[in-house]
């Protein structure tokens, strides 16, 4: 197998030879814009890696990375209409950019060429490809859903809330592992082991997140810590907090987190406080360290090179020990 960086040289290397505008080019400009924004294209890096590590070849799996990088990006065109969201990545959205009609048809495009993508697939593998994709976009617009749904809710469990990061975040980096695991013609068990393993890393990773952006390094994160407080978001934190914490704070943070106050400083350092003193802090932590351990059980269980397996433990330590 390669290195990481190898991988994602491999991918920016074929993106834009799939990336072309074309008319009508109101259409095409804005998924050419969104898709050459950046991001760490971690999705379909695993996929790449996915398929070399069950014996198969990363080139083979590019359309299928394409695939799920297209489909990634499709659901933050529209996300960021739902959100109202003015940047994505340091730069105006879509719907900023052009208007809200365009980011509309020109996310509908990139869905379509999410599928187009994997034409270049037959037969039985086809199948597989499709089932796996088509199972993970429902559950992904599904998690969107309960996420809209939990900011009118003040009854959400914890297990609501797992569920719905599992959908929205992590499905799709297992299932951009298991895609690769299939173009490599990788057997039943091991492409359930490898889509474990990510979606066990997936929800460690969101968690991680939830965690970083209340106490995170302000300089190091690269954006307002605090800001899910100031959004009244109910993350495992907030929800944590309000299972452990002591009536009065239970009232304090209920009351916090149905108003706006001017003093957004005082709400970040009263809430931060809570989530300490209840043990919410120290509950995400036990409850990130599960998580990556259910997924490096799962990778341990999968028939490969000792070496292979070690870059995939790397990628998931490196992601854990993340400070932005």
């Amino acid at each position: 197998m390669l290195s990481i960086e190898e991988y994602r040289g491999i991918f920016l290397q074929y993106l834009p030879t799939q990336n072309e505008v074309r008319e009508p080019k109101n259409l095409y400009r804005p998924v050419s814009y969104i898709m050459d924004l950046g991001g760490k294209r971690l999705r379909p890096i695993l996929t790449l890696m996915a398929a070399d590590f069950f014996g198969g070849n990363s080139s083979d799996a590019l359309p299928a990375a394409m695939a799920v990088e297209v489909f990634h990006n499709f659901s933050l065109v529209h996300d960021d209409i739902m959100d109202d969201a003015p940047l994505r990545r340091g730069k105006p959205t879509v719907h900023e950019k052009w208007d809200v009609n365009t980011g509309i048809l020109s996310g509908d495009a990139m869905l379509i060429q999410a599928y187009r993508h994997l034409e270049a697939y037959k037969g039985a593998m086809l199948q597989q490809l499709f089932e796996i994709f088509n199972k993970t976009a429902i559950e992904v617009c599904e998690g969107q859903q309960h996420d809209i749904d939990f900011e009118t809710r003040n009854d959400v469990t914890i297990d609501e809330y797992l569920k719905m990061i599992e959908y929205k975040t992590s499905i799709l980096v297992a299932a951009a592992l298991k895609m690769g695991a299939i173009v490599a013609g990788a057997d039943e068990e091991n492409q359930n082991l490898i889509y474990g393993f990510g979606r066990n890393l997936g929800i460690a990773f969101q968690l991680q997140d939830d965690y970083l952006d209340a106490f995170g390094d302000p300089e190091k994160f690269g954006k307002q810590v605090g800001g899910d407080i100031i959004e009244n978001k109910k993350t495992f934190l907030y929800l944590k907090a309000m299972q452990l914490a002591q009536k009065s704070e239970q009232r304090t943070l209920l009351d916090l987190f149905t108003i706006q106050p001017e003093d957004t400083d005082t709400k970040i350092k009263t809430v931060k406080a809570i989530f300490e003193k209840s043990g919410a802090v120290a509950a995400i932590k036990t409850e990130i360290e599960s998580y990556t351990e259910k997924a490096f059980s799962a990778l341990e269980r999968i028939d490969a090179d000792e070496k292979d397996r070690q870059l995939f433990k790397g990628f998931g330590l490196n992601l854990m020990q993340r400070t932005v």
